[in-house]
């Protein structure tokens, strides 16, 4: 066990962040805005988006899901926090899609899902998100976004934006992520904000600074302080 001497550390050191919100909203482009080197796994194909960009990018077979990541996690990951600032993950939600996929393909039709698999996967992406979290460097976690169905101490039942997980992983991934925000549209004017700061209707958390919400310009400035 290591004990950290925490008048030395500074919040924003190797954080971890994930933006979520709707396909086409920019969540890729947002790569562009990182400070330093960035490697990016590419896991939904969207990573021409960042074509002319002095950015590293992994494409990533969906066909065979579990074997690249066992592969990405075992041999990569090491190499690339000693070589790059940033470590991008791009995006998770499509991952879980393929990881079902694929695993539809063993069971005794070779379609369908079998009641086990959703508690494998419940542990396979514990253990990969803490195995990706441990690296020496920022982490960006990207998803998609969804609604699901949450209910209050009082009884009350709403629907709440949250990134596009089940929800047997969902609150161990945010509850291990510094920053959760949604990455909205303004449909006046096309800018892009995040909002930082949750509510009944939308997942969001920060904990690395004071901002409720910001441009996504500005979602990696953090004062040098923190």
């Amino acid at each position: 066990m290591q004990v950290i001497n925490m008048q030395e550390q500074k919040r924003s050191a190797n954080w971890r962040i994930c933006l979520y919100g709707k396909p086409g909203t920019g969540k890729t482009s947002t790569v562009k805005l990182l400070p330093g080197s960035t490697f990016v796994l590419d896991l939904d194909n969207s990573g021409k988006v960042l074509a002319g960009e002095n950015v590293q990018v992994a494409e990533f077979d969906r066909t065979k899901p579990i074997e690249e990541m066992n592969d990405f996690i075992s041999k990569m990951i090491t190499n690339i926090t000693k070589q790059y600032d940033n470590l991008v993950i791009d995006n998770v939600s499509s991952l879980e899609k393929d990881w079902f996929i694929e695993k539809g393909r063993e069971s005794k039709n070779g379609i369908t899902n079998e009641l086990q698999h959703y508690s494998m996967w419940t542990n396979y992406f514990t253990r990969l998100i803490s195995s990706i979290y441990q690296a020496d460097c920022n982490v960006l976690v990207t998803a998609w976004e969804r609604q699901r169905q949450i209910t209050t101490e009082t009884g009350q039942m709403f629907n709440q934006y949250a990134p596009d997980l089940r929800d047997s992983v969902l609150n161990t991934f945010m509850g291990l992520t510094d920053i959760v925000g949604r990455l909205v549209v303004k449909p006046k004017d096309n800018a892009r904000g995040v909002i930082l700061e949750g509510n009944d209707g939308i997942y969001a958390k920060n904990r690395l600074d004071d901002r409720k919400g910001c441009l996504v310009e500005e979602l990696f400035d953090f004062d040098d302080n923190a």
